[in-house]
């Protein structure tokens, strides 16, 4: 498999363009998230979950620092700090031989971060 959905998931990271993640997304893709308890399935809330990370999380200070790849898929470590409390966390993707997402998992530490981020994802998905 190509890597080419890696390389289209950065760029949508660098971009921010909603257009491009919804290329990205797998039909039937699959978001996980540290603090839902089940997964959320389709495109539609997969794209609204991962949309209003980005809006989150994708700040000025949001650097992924390690990369781990599979054949049909990554690991990538990232972290920000936001209301001064530093996030450390992985994005867990698996890719379609198309390229698309089909799963997406986020894990996150410490449990300030995720308390932190339970809020302000709450806050930013009310908004949609």
């Amino acid at each position: 498999m190509t890597m080419s959905g890696l390389d289209k998931w950065y760029g949508y990271m660098k971009s921010h363009d909603t257009a491009a993640l919804w290329d990205l997304l797998h039909p039937d893709a699959v978001f996980e998230s540290p603090v839902v308890h089940t997964p959320q399935r389709g495109r539609d809330i997969t794209f609204k979950y991962l949309a209003s990370a980005e809006k989150v999380l994708g700040g000025p200070g949001f650097k992924y620092t390690g990369e781990w790849r599979s054949a049909n898929g990554a690991v990538l470590e990232f972290e920000n700090e936001i209301e001064g409390i530093k996030i450390n966390g992985v994005d867990i993707i698996t890719f379609s031989d198309d390229g698309k997402i089909t799963h997406f998992k986020v894990m996150v530490r410490p449990l300030k971060a995720i308390n932190l981020l339970h809020r302000l994802m709450g806050e930013q998905l009310a908004k949609q």
